[in-house]
């Protein structure tokens, strides 16, 4: 089943970096009594997911935060090392919390799971983005070609709020 608008989040334990290196975010820390924008990529460093999913959030953070948005999230199916590298290259660290869902487990407890082994990547995400209110989907955007960004990025965010 594929999350839809209304329903609430299950319960998730994503890994990433803090100041004490590598840690677990849990769904109720993450989501609970915050708005929260949340974008999921097919992978991190591949040419869409780089050059035109997480700009789009990076540059507009400010105007997100100002609409009433806590934290804007971005997982991706990649350990948490690879999610690291590829925050400290895009510059997002203050903007953006990227999250590691390593084994696809929330991807596929939501239903945004998709197998992309044609081009060598297998168990991935589909690209969607979504807004949480305190646990709960408000706005729900996915796209049916994981190579284009036409609907899910920040902008789409933007005019959702």
């Amino acid at each position: 089943m594929t999350i839809a608008i209304g329903d609430t989040l299950p319960a998730a334990t994503f890994k990433c970096f803090g100041s004490d290196g590598l840690v677990d975010v849990g769904s109720d820390e993450l989501f609970g009594g915050k708005k929260v924008a949340l974008f999921a990529v097919p992978g991190a460093f591949t040419p869409t997911c780089h050059a035109k999913h997480v700009p789009g959030y990076v540059e507009h953070a400010a105007a997100l935060k100002a609409k009433g948005i806590d934290t804007i999230v971005c997982i991706a199916v990649n350990d948490p090392f690879v999610m690291k590298a590829w925050s400290d290259h895009c510059g997002s660290e203050t903007a953006v919390t990227m999250l590691s869902d390593g084994n696809a487990t929330f991807t596929k407890a939501i239903g945004m799971d998709v197998d992309l082994a044609g081009p060598f990547l297998g168990t991935r995400s589909k690209r969607y983005a979504m807004v949480v209110d305190n646990g709960k989907v408000t706005a729900l955007m996915i796209e049916e070609n994981p190579g284009v960004v036409e609907n899910t990025g920040a902008e789409h965010v933007l005019a959702a709020l």
